[in-house]
């Protein structure tokens, strides 16, 4: 093997089939995504974007294919082994904990990754206590660094929708993943918040988190890609860089319905 031979893909997805009953949500999709990349899936409503995330986190079983993350085929496992392994979802409808605190979430979602055994937690030893003030300082950290400190003591529920979406990346960011799939992340945001998430998912890039990206907004989509991975009808019609993306007259085709159209 020579030295300059690309690392083998954080995730590949091989020709990934989902059938419900007679209908066909994705025929034949093929892609990866490599260490550090910001990639983007996109297509019109119905393309099979959602399906294929629900297939790579473990919450619908795929009907043909293969996914492999970090050399390990996922077919077959619970969502919660995939989370466990480094691989960790956000979905399309916020599901903070509503009447609990932004804190709380988010220790919510570090104690999900570093479970401490119960009878440990029932008798309350100094050892928990401890862990308890080093999780409160990780979640902190983390609010940090999604720019939420501010609302810690505020309830998950309350939060304006832009922001409920930044604590969900923040629980997210709890569970310490390797590779975060952001499931319409920009939905409901207003410009200045959308801006803010846009600066947010390069700093998270920063911290050697993977990312891939189902999302409408395609000015996030473009300012942030590495690569753009374009679904339409259940298969894969334009795998490239934005620019790329941008100009290639199948991609204009399926979005508008016809060919490409010269700005009036």
């Amino acid at each position: 093997m020579h030295a300059h031979t690309q690392a083998a893909p954080v995730l590949a997805v091989n020709n990934l089939a989902v059938h419900f009953g007679g209908l066909v949500a994705i025929s034949d999709a093929t892609f990866s995504v490599n260490q550090g990349e910001v990639v983007s899936l996109i297509g019109p409503n119905g393309a099979g974007k959602t399906t294929a995330f629900n297939v790579i986190s473990g919450f619908l079983a795929a009907t043909g294919g293969e996914v492999i993350y970090n050399g390990r085929r996922l077919n077959g496992l619970k969502p919660h082994q995939i989370a466990d392994a480094g691989l960790v979802r956000t979905f399309q409808k916020t599901s903070v904990f509503g009447n609990d605190t932004v804190l709380d979430n988010v220790m919510i979602g570090l104690h999900k990754a570093g479970a401490a055994p119960t009878w440990e937690t029932l008798l309350n030893l100094p050892k928990i206590r401890r862990r308890e003030r080093q999780l409160r300082q990780e979640a902190r950290e983390i609010l940090d660094f999604v720019g939420l400190n501010h609302r810690s003591d505020e309830l998950g529920g309350s939060l304006p929708y832009g922001e409920q979406r930044l604590l969900e990346i923040a629980v997210a960011l709890a569970a310490k993943p390797s590779l975060l799939l952001l499931d319409e992340p920009a939905c409901g945001m207003n410009p200045t918040e959308a801006l803010s998430f846009r600066k947010l998912l390069k700093k998270i890039g920063e911290r050697g988190i993977t990312i891939l990206l189902v999302e409408h907004n395609m000015r996030m989509v473009m300012g942030v890609s590495d690569r753009v991975v374009v679904l339409n009808h259940g298969k894969i019609i334009a795998d490239g860089p934005p620019a790329e993306i941008q100009n290639n007259p199948e991609v204009v085709s399926a979005y508008l319905g016809h060919g490409p159209q010269k700005n009036a």
